[in-house]
């Protein structure tokens, strides 16, 4: 991993845990709605959900990268059905875009993204919705690509080589950071980057994907990684 010149680094799951994060979304937007909107908490239930959101997965397979997009739908649907139509759905997205950008990052996200900024150009690549202002690390980022501006979600080639672009190094001389083994490091072995597992469970690696070139438990650990090379 000599020459290394760019960073790209996924966020969810890699800088904070996502899970409780999402749920503690959909939580506060279902109160909300129930309060504002009954009429659809009252027609449509967690199983009807999920099948809604199948639907519209299918009908607009030209947009399934697009995560605020298809979670917009599904609320413009609900509105729809209820007979409130469309008018709040910007409403209702921005409860849950704040719930969503509440995260606590790991310890060790932070100090690493402040010394790891000190030799390289760091992007954010993400298949999500973060928002890092919201979150409070945006000035630790030279720029970030999510899969909405990509027109395409990892692992496809297409997100990583306009993370590439936003670097400014070739894709030889940027090095991807994520959790997960398909969407990140494969994706990015593919796309002719080098690759880095963020692996905080010990899990044992899919030999069906593109080996990582390096494995760590968190993020702290890529300066001491990358001083070795």
């Amino acid at each position: 991993m000599k020459d290394i010149r760019t960073i790209t680094l996924d966020l969810d799951d890699t800088l904070w845990e996502i899970h409780p994060v999402i749920k503690r979304a959909e939580e506060r937007l279902h109160a909300w709605i129930d309060q504002h909107y009954p009429r659809i908490t009252e027609m449509f239930g967690p199983d009807d959900l999920r099948i809604l959101r199948a639907e519209i997965l299918e009908e607009y397979k030209e947009h399934t990268h697009d995560l605020t997009y298809v979670r917009r739908m599904v609320l413009t649907r609900l509105g729809e059905a209820a007979g409130y139509g469309d008018s709040y759905v910007d409403d209702a997205f921005a409860v849950f875009s704040e719930a969503r950008n509440d995260v606590s990052l790991f310890p060790e996200a932070r100090p690493a993204l402040i010394s790891l900024r000190e030799r390289f150009r760091l992007v954010a690549v993400t298949n999500g919705n973060a928002d890092l202002e919201k979150i409070g690390i945006g000035e630790l980022f030279d720029g970030v690509v999510s899969a909405e501006m990509a027109g395409a979600a990892k692992p496809a080639s297409a997100i990583f080589d306009m993370a590439v672009a936003v670097g400014g190094a070739s894709a030889a001389q940027t090095l991807h950071v994520g959790d997960h083994p398909l969407y990140d490091v494969h994706g990015a072995r593919d796309a002719g980057l080098k690759a880095v597992w963020v692996n905080r469970n010990g899990d044992k690696w899919p030999g069906e994907y593109h080996s990582p070139d390096a494995e760590v438990q968190n993020v702290g650990e890529l300066h001491d990684l990358l001083e070795q090379s």
